[in-house]
């Protein structure tokens, strides 16, 4: 029934998906005028919820917390890594329908903004850990890896709280569970190309990959 829900949810939300790539060409048309003049950090961030308002709100929420748990939670995530992932969605590199078109007519100046916009976002998320036996198996992962499998610790790229590290490595705390999973059964299907990811995702069992995303789910941060 969750999963029925969770599908219906999803297809409602296409309609409005088009229409935001619409709405994002129309924002973007009179970008470079508007950005020129975007320098300071307010400047930017009053860029960046304008954008988000009318290209990012379907999928990501304004305040970055997903509705659903197919799109992920971007609020408080390195603003450098948001911009980084928007360029390669607009370049091809990363392939995401939906993310592409969104990304099109985005200028660099509009990446940035946005980044800048949705790291200074906090709130709650819906998240949560469920079962517990699995959340503390994901913690021992997070904390020290798996040695007889040589899976390092999460927390060594993704830091000890899930916050991430700018450009390189995204924020985990508090993403959705089903999310991460699925994310890491890509990066083994090799459908979202990442060789370290890759390499790390396939050493793990399925028991191993649904335990980490559990715990991230149940991770908080300020």
């Amino acid at each position: 029934m969750k999963k029925l829900l969770s599908l219906i949810f999803v297809t409602a939300l296409v309609p409005f998906c088009a229409h935001a790539i619409d709405t994002a060409v129309a924002v973007a048309a009179s970008a470079e005028a508007k950005t020129a003049v975007v320098t300071t950090y307010a400047e930017r961030l009053d860029r960046g919820k304008q954008i988000a308002g009318a290209v990012c709100l379907a999928c990501h929420g304004l305040n970055g917390y997903s509705p659903i748990s197919a799109n992920p939670n971007i609020a408080g995530m390195p603003s450098e890594y948001i911009a980084k992932q928007l360029e390669l969605y607009k370049s091809g590199k990363r392939v995401n329908a939906i993310m592409q078109g969104m990304s099109a007519n985005l200028t660099p100046a509009d990446m940035r903004a946005l980044g800048d916009y949705y790291f200074a976002q906090r709130g709650t998320t819906a998240a949560i850990a469920r079962d517990k036996a699995l959340a503390e198996r994901g913690q021992q992962i997070w904390r020290v890896g798996i040695a007889e499998a040589k899976v390092p610790a999460c927390a060594g790229c993704h830091g000890a709280s899930g916050l991430g590290i700018p450009s390189s490595y995204p924020r985990l705390a508090g993403q959705w569970p089903e999310y991460t999973h699925a994310q890491l059964k890509n990066y083994i299907a090799g459908t979202r190309a990442n060789t370290q990811m890759q390499t790390i995702a396939t050493r793990m069992k399925e028991s191993d990959l649904l335990a980490v995303s559990e715990y991230i789910a149940g991770m908080r941060t300020k």
